[in-house]
């Protein structure tokens, strides 16, 4: 069985953002996933629950989380880059689950697994003020 990559949301959108500026990171991939499959002609119903996600920055720092963020104005994930570069950023999602038979009782799964996500070009620039007369 396999879950899916989440898929990195970022603010500002069209791939630029500025350097001192707070970039803005989520996702939607924050309700639980359930799969049904047979074993020796038994439904079974698996349950993924997303636990915790690590955006990586592509600078060379990561953090990790247990919310997913949300879109502006709400900044719940956000960072800071201090150079302009071109960077690739990326969001790794951690599921928990749980699995039952038929309408059984949940059994939660003693193991988790990590679904790396794609990495994505982000743009850093540096904005320079310019004064224009009208």
């Amino acid at each position: 069985i396999e879950w899916p990559a989440s898929e990195l949301v970022v603010q500002p959108p069209g791939g630029k953002t500025l350097v001192n500026f707070e970039t803005n990171f989520y996702t939607d991939n924050d309700q639980p996933i359930s799969q049904t499959v047979r074993i020796a002609g038994r439904q079974v119903e698996i349950r993924a629950v997303q636990v915790s996600y690590a955006f990586h920055f592509g600078d060379g720092t990561s953090v990790d989380s247990d919310s997913p963020g949300r879109p502006h104005p709400y900044l719940d994930v956000t960072h800071v880059y201090t150079q302009a570069d071109p960077v690739k950023v990326s969001l790794d999602t951690t599921y928990a689950g749980e699995y039952r038979f038929g309408d059984g009782a949940w059994t939660p799964i003693d193991e988790t697994v990590a679904v790396p996500g794609a990495a994505q070009d982000l743009d850093v620039v540096e904005a320079l003020p310019q004064l224009v007369l009208r």
